[in-house]
């Protein structure tokens, strides 16, 4: 315990920080999944607590997060379809989902999974990131338009022929069950379906007419409604909010934007009285366990959707330990990959049983937790409780918050979430295959297709195919390089034969490094190592590159990243026996010049010799 409280002022500030920053997300990442803000809020406050409390990142600030939501979206929007539009009927069933994918978790990080998941290429996770902020970009624009489908008569009246043909379908299906269907008499159908109401086939037009609308590809084709049918209020209340959120950065970045603008814009709303739309009412008290999940549990209600919750699991593991190795960079510690696993696991399955959104580690939280003075699991564990207080204390009063402000803060998001790096990079990779009469970096195909399939398909379905399709080309282009093995090992010590007569007195200022093998996804955890064994009396480094015959673009960024780190602390780097591919790369985003200039890349070591006993003080 003597650790959890030995920085509470820091952590007390970071946490109260990254909380009040958590709000306006989780209420948004809430309302945005279908069920409502208070899932958001409830996913925010036990994920928050739990997974700073049992995972294996100290700085970590879990909750919500864009990709979750996204993939909870169509978990609950397919679930409630099949329970006649009914959220309170199928809310049980989405719960037990979330709780699985909880259960997965904690059973991927108690099996050692979590150190699998750096083997996923940057190009597949690039493509991923962006889909996610396109498909935020485009559900928001209903909303933003203040445009409902199930509330647009003329559109739902046109599924009243397909609503009857569903109607009777379940009566159907229902007799068939019962064993009184039979063909050569109707009657009992035809009873049936005299009691079918105007308001039945109503009702299950508008779930026809929600379905047909949403996603990226539904929102498309609703858009044509949505221009004819603006509400200008909601409009200008959505783009205010997006107004502040990018203003308000350029005064200030103390204070957090998105909380200025929900705060500044519901105010505006409420002070003049507008006729806008809120959002769904917040239960005031604390949360209450939803007991139906195993009550009402059924083994046949949930098989179908065992893939899903994988698919969460997964998708919340990824999440989770790319934002750690984040927190990793800023705070130079390591975190536990299985632990966090495990503890990511138990926050989504509580936050589930409570009725919460399955959620991941935020890392716009997480920096903020940190540069806030958080160093402690306490923190994460503070922003949870902040959140719970908020909730206590002021539940009734965010129910007023306008549901248009929500929609402008996630259009933010779904910008800020894309991947802008590698989109910059797309004109610059080497166009290594032909497609067709078509030159293209395979990096650039295998982002483009999993960024289309995430978009208009299936995100899981489509990282998938990205690692298979990463993976042959990783093959074919690893099979047509030199027979010499790759060796793909944690980096270590070992003098070649030309460095036998390297001057001692050198060797305290001179660090000396090989890399053998390509620097490849797979490569890229070791070698972000190097700069960690760098001795403190260090001036100059000398990487013999002579046998890393192949870089790949998840490698190309590690060498950035450690170049830049290098250049941070005043130490020298020399390239010696650099490759023709390797170097190709590194000139194509100008690593070479900018970071390594020409006149320290040396053929041989003896070139390389050469130039330190010139240039380094305490020569021979």
């Amino acid at each position: 315990m003597k650790t959890l409280f030995s920085n509470i002022k820091g952590d007390a500030f970071g946490g109260i920080t990254a909380g009040i920053v958590a709000l306006p997300l989780a209420l948004a990442f809430g309302v945005s999944s279908g069920l409502g803000p208070t899932a958001g809020l409830y996913g925010a406050i036990f994920i928050s607590f739990f997974a700073a409390l049992f995972g294996g990142t100290n700085t970590q600030i879990s909750g919500p997060t864009a990709p979750m939501t996204a993939v909870s979206m169509v978990v609950i929007a397919s679930i409630i379809a099949v329970n006649d539009g009914d959220v309170n009927k199928a809310l049980p069933v989405i719960l037990t989902v979330f709780l699985l994918a909880g259960l997965m978790q904690i059973g991927l990080g108690a099996i050692g999974m979590g150190k699998y998941i750096r083997y996923i290429p940057y190009p597949v996770v690039s493509g991923f990131m962006t889909a996610i902020g396109v498909i935020i970009l485009l559900t928001q624009i209903l909303p933003s338009l203040g445009y409902y489908p199930k509330e647009d008569m003329t559109f739902v009246n046109t599924f009243k022929p397909q609503a009857e043909e569903v109607i009777l379908e379940s009566i159907l299906k229902e007799e068939a069950g019962e064993d009184i269907l039979k063909l050569e008499n109707f009657k009992q159908t035809i009873d049936r379906a005299e009691y079918i109401s105007q308001a039945d086939i109503l009702k299950e037009s508008q779930t026809l007419a929600a379905k047909e609308a949403s996603g990226a590809l539904g929102a498309l084709k609703a858009l044509p409604r949505a221009l004819q049918n603006i509400n200008w209020l909601e409009l200008i209340l959505a783009l205010g909010t997006i107004f502040i959120i990018y203003g308000f950065k350029r005064i200030t970045k103390a204070v957090p934007s998105t909380l200025v603008a929900l705060l500044v814009m519901s105010a505006i709303a409420v002070v003049f009285g507008f006729n806008y739309r809120p959002i769904e009412e917040i239960p005031s008290g604390f949360p209450i366990p939803n007991l139906e999940i195993f009550t009402t549990f059924s083994l046949s209600s949930i098989t179908p959707y065992v893939f899903t919750a994988l698919t969460l699991a997964l998708l919340g593991a990824i999440d989770s330990l790319l934002t750690s190795v984040v927190a990793d960079n800023m705070t130079k510690t390591k975190h536990k990959p299985n632990k966090e696993l495990v503890g990511q696991g138990i926050g989504n399955s509580i936050a589930a049983v409570f009725g919460g959104i399955p959620g991941a580690g935020a890392t716009i939280r997480t920096v903020v937790n940190i540069t806030s003075g958080g160093k402690t699991k306490l923190s994460g564990m503070i922003a949870g409780l902040m959140l719970l207080i908020i909730l206590l204390g002021l539940g009734p009063i965010a129910s007023k918050i306008p549901a248009a402000v929500l929609a402008g803060i996630l259009i933010t998001v779904g910008i800020g979430v894309m991947d802008y790096k590698g989109l910059k990079a797309i004109p610059s990779l080497p166009k290594d295959m032909k497609l067709g009469p078509l030159k293209i970096s395979s990096e650039v195909l295998i982002m483009l297709i999993v960024l289309v399939l995430s978009t208009f398909w299936n995100l899981v379905y489509a990282v998938g195919i990205g690692l298979v399709i990463a993976s042959l080309m990783f093959m074919k282009k690893i099979g047509d390089l030199t027979a010499e093995r790759s060796d793909v090992k944690p980096l270590k010590e070992e003098a070649w034969k030309d460095e036998a007569s390297f001057p001692d007195n050198l060797k305290e200022k001179v660090f000396i490094k090989h890399l053998k093998g390509p620097l490849f996804f797979g490569f890229t955890s070791d070698f972000q190592q190097l700069t960690a064994q760098i001795p403190n009396t260090a001036s100059t480094v000398i990487l013999r590159l002579g046998r890393m015959q192949y870089m790949d673009q998840s490698g190309l960024y590690a060498m950035e990243d450690m170049l830049q780190e290098l250049n941070k602390k005043g130490i020298e780097v020399l390239f010696v026996g650099l490759l023709r591919q390797p170097k190709y790369m590194m000139e194509r985003i100008d690593i070479i010049p900018d970071l390594i200039p020409k006149e320290h890349i040396f053929e041989t070591f003896k070139e390389c010799m050469s130039w330190i006993k010139q240039n380094i003080n305490g020569n021979t």
